[in-house]
């Protein structure tokens, strides 16, 4: 059964959403899709200027894993390095339609 994960966010103050953006990309190309399990990964903003970024696995195994690496690799730090840790959130949904 494919898995949604969700990370919501806000970037350090100072960051330019293009900046974010640039990050955002490489981090998708150099490190998620390369994981085992991963489906598709959407970003989005809110009005207020909180990110949602939302990956579709395959399992919440495979989510796991990736995100237990994720803080580690040193593909991901230029893109953790904008973020504020403290406005960090995550949860895993099982999807039920697709």
């Amino acid at each position: 059964m494919s898995v949604l994960e969700t990370i919501r966010f806000h970037l350090r103050e100072g960051v330019a959403d293009e900046d974010f953006l640039q990050r955002n990309q490489s981090v998708e190309r150099e490190y998620m899709a390369k994981r085992p399990g991963f489906v598709a990964r959407w970003t989005s903003k809110s009005a207020e200027g909180e990110w949602l970024v939302v990956v579709r696995w395959n399992s919440v195994a495979e989510a796991e894993a990736t995100i237990n690496e994720f803080l580690k690799v040193p593909q991901t730090q230029e893109f953790l390095a904008v973020v504020e840790p403290s406005t960090v959130s995550s949860g895993h949904y099982e999807l039920v339609e697709d």
